[in-house]
């Protein structure tokens, strides 16, 4: 791993919540709470958690998709939160996304060559001709697509080939850093493998850098360098990949991993099911957000909000009874 290319600090991202004749804000869903994580060059951060805890949005503040409520975000020591739209445009051809869903990211009145040259001439980085042409082929077929599809529409493409596609586009800048957000988790178990060892293999080739969101623990598994386990808008857990599969210290942690599914029977770990339903970003618990659902919960973990501290090596854990 090289040296520290995004650093996020106390990232917090509120949604206003209106109500009433006069469309008054009467409260806020805090999609992202203080969260905070560094990703090395090269490395792979994943984020994981249920449907609705923060992830996407966090990794959109981040590129000012979402522009964040408060915090700090530096890239490669650039203040991303304070730069201007000049600057800003400098640093998105290094900092890239690949959206989740490969259906409806692609402009479906636009073909495939359209689609990839279009951040190329936008930032005049090249005009259009046979230069910029070729730089599409390469793209394409660095991704596993063939140079004659070049000239098709999306819509004659399945969706493995899309986020393909989606890949390429990303790439087309040459940046170092890439959200991938749930890049995988609209396709065909065995087409997901593909499209995952596509992108480690670009990781490698290229230098890349991730930032890679999921719910599907199996995949985070196959492609980290590291873990970080969201609740409620706030990261819970983040340790190296080993570490977090062989020892999670959060009870959140261990309940995630007690459900992945294991191919023989008699090696399956007793579940955890966890009760009750998630709370509301809008009001969430006092204390541990966790709080509501854990077997653990003491009077303590009810009234003071956890410290996201270190326990071991780079091992960090926001919860008053992990040790």
């Amino acid at each position: 791993m090289g040296q520290a290319l995004l650093e996020v600090k106390n990232l917090k991202k509120y949604f206003p919540v209106t109500g009433g004749f006069f469309k008054k804000t009467i409260g806020y869903v805090k999609a992202t709470d203080d969260v905070s994580f560094v990703i090395n060059e090269g490395e792979t951060l994943s984020l994981v958690g249920e449907s609705g805890c923060g992830k996407s949005t966090t990794g959109r503040a981040i590129l000012r998709l979402h522009e964040p409520t408060s915090g700090e975000v530096y890239y490669k020591g650039k203040d991303v939160i304070k730069a201007s739209k000049n600057e800003m445009t400098g640093l998105r051809r290094d900092m890239q996304i690949v959206f989740q869903d490969p259906y409806s990211s692609l402009n479906p009145r636009m073909t495939v060559g359209q689609i990839i040259s279009e951040p190329i001439v936008q930032h005049g980085l090249m005009k259009k001709g046979k230069e910029l042409e070729k730089r599409v082929t390469e793209l394409l077929e660095k991704c596993g697509l063939a140079s004659y599809h070049i000239n098709r529409y999306p819509h004659q493409f399945s969706g493995g080939q899309r986020q393909r596609i989606g890949i390429a586009r990303a790439l087309a800048l040459n940046p170092t850093f890439i959200v991938a957000d749930e890049p995988v988790s609209a396709l065909d178990v065995s087409i997901q493998s593909q499209v995952l060892n596509l992108m480690m293999d670009l990781q490698e080739e290229l230098g890349l850098s991730y930032l890679f969101i999921s719910h599907d623990l199996s995949v985070v598994k196959h492609i980290s360098d590291r873990v970080g386990v969201m609740y409620l808008g706030s990261l819970v857990e983040l340790a190296s990949k080993k570490d977090l599969f062989a020892g999670p210290k959060h009870p959140y942690t261990q309940a995630l991993l007690s459900a992945i599914p294991v191919p023989n029977p008699k090696a399956r770990k007793k579940q955890i099911i966890l009760k009750g339903d998630i709370p509301s970003n809008v009001n969430p618990p006092s204390g541990c957000k966790f709080h509501t659902r854990c077997p653990y919960a003491q009077a303590i973990c009810k009234e003071k909000i956890p410290e996201f501290k270190e326990l071991g090596e780079k091992h960090f854990v926001a919860c008053h009874l992990a040790q």
